[in-house]
């Protein structure tokens, strides 16, 4: 017997806003249900989802899970990169096969991909 990965569940301080930057950088689609205290993000082709839940305390520390992404559509590492500044993320570090950025809440993620 196994069980099967359902969701990806992140802490924020506002689920719905967290879950919207979370729709544009992925082009998941958020449920319509979503609000300040529960949200979700899902892949149109199925499988596993990103789920917000808001807690009262508030980011500390790095980290101990993250998200990798890579760019697609033909986009490069650079593009993709200044794309999700553009909504809101910081970049944190540059390494060579991959860049560290932040949410727009400091949760730290990848972008996987040398930069050009």
């Amino acid at each position: 017997m196994t069980s099967t990965l359902q969701n990806v569940v992140i802490d924020a301080a506002d689920a719905a806003e967290l879950a919207t930057f979370w729709a544009s950088v992925t082009g998941w689609q958020p449920a319509d249900w979503n609000s300040p205290d529960e949200a979700v993000v899902r892949n149109p082709a199925g499988g596993v989802s990103i789920y917000f839940m808001r807690v009262p305390e508030e980011k500390a520390g790095k980290n101990r899970v993250h998200l990798d992404i890579a760019p697609s559509d033909g986009a490069t590492a650079s593009s993709e990169i200044a794309r999700l500044v553009d909504l809101g993320a910081k970049v944190l570090a540059e390494h060579e096969s991959h860049t560290v950025l932040a949410d727009i809440e400091g949760n730290e993620f990848c972008v996987t991909g040398e930069r050009d």
